[in-house]
């Protein structure tokens, strides 16, 4: 009787062994570093996001290669290159990411009135642009013995001793006028720029001065000596088809009335 006992007893060892919760040595093999310091992970993945972070910031701010190193000019017709590069003052040796290009457009703007728009950008790995828009000129007024250019925005922007080929020229024949007071010699340049500036093609090309005496007598001068009292600035576009259509309806007439679009007249001196 004592036998079989013995040996069930013997048999159930292993098996009580297997299911005692003790991991095997196997199964402790397999649970790694990451299972024992789980919290490292996101550690180890913070440490590796700031080395790359520091490594692009060195790059851009410390490395010798990303610096401004040269500047390219683009876009200009009258000024020169260096007259834009010198005014700029654009850092060279510099990080190309620390140039100020709002501080460099600011500049130009204020040194170089004939600017009327600048584009400043890096160009990667070491250069910076400078795109230039100029002012044109679409009246000159005559001051003394000197020219004063007025674009498209009655913009006074540069001064020279003789005047621009094929500008109108601004007359401003105020002196006395009771309408000078109260607008103002700079708004009475602002209607003579809008009405050449609202001219056809046509009509534009022939006009060679503009005189002024106040807000609503704007005479035009064309070649061959014609002139055209335009009146004020109002209704531009239907006083530019009613001149189209007077010059073409009487080609001898050298003096047109066009103030009144609805009523236009004509005549010869």
């Amino acid at each position: 009787m004592a036998g079989p006992a013995t040996t069930e007893r013997g048999a159930k060892g292993p098996s009580a062994g297997a299911s005692s919760g003790r991991p095997s040595g196997a199964a402790r093999s397999r649970g790694g570093p990451a299972r024992r310091w789980p919290h490292l992970r996101p550690v180890l993945l913070s440490l590796g996001g700031l080395a790359l972070l520091g490594g692009a910031l060195w790059a851009l701010y410390g490395s010798p290669w990303l610096r401004a190193d040269h500047v390219t000019v683009s876009g200009t017709r009258v000024l020169t290159a260096r007259q834009v590069e010198e005014a700029a003052r654009v850092p060279l040796g510099a990080p190309l990411a620390s140039v100020d290009t709002d501080a460099v457009e600011e500049r130009l703007l204020r040194a170089l009135p004939r600017i009327d728009s600048v584009d400043v950008v890096r160009s990667w790995p070491d250069g910076v642009g400078l795109e230039v828009t100029e002012r044109t000129p679409v009246l000159v007024l005559e001051q003394g013995r000197k020219y004063v250019e007025v674009d498209a925005k009655a913009v006074r922007f540069a001064t020279s001793a003789t005047a621009p080929r094929d500008v109108p020229l601004l007359r401003l024949d105020t002196a006395g006028a009771p309408g000078l007071r109260r607008f103002g010699e700079e708004r009475l340049t602002r209607e003579a720029v809008g009405v050449v500036t609202g001219l056809p093609g046509r009509l534009a090309r022939e006009v060679s001065s503009v005189r002024v005496r106040s807000y609503d007598s704007v005479t035009l001068e064309l070649a061959g000596g014609r002139t055209v009292f335009w009146g004020s600035g109002e209704q531009g576009g239907a006083k530019a088809r009613a001149l189209l259509a007077l010059m073409k309806a009487a080609p001898a007439a050298d003096r047109f009335d066009v103030s009144a679009p609805s009523a236009p007249a004509a005549s010869r001196s």
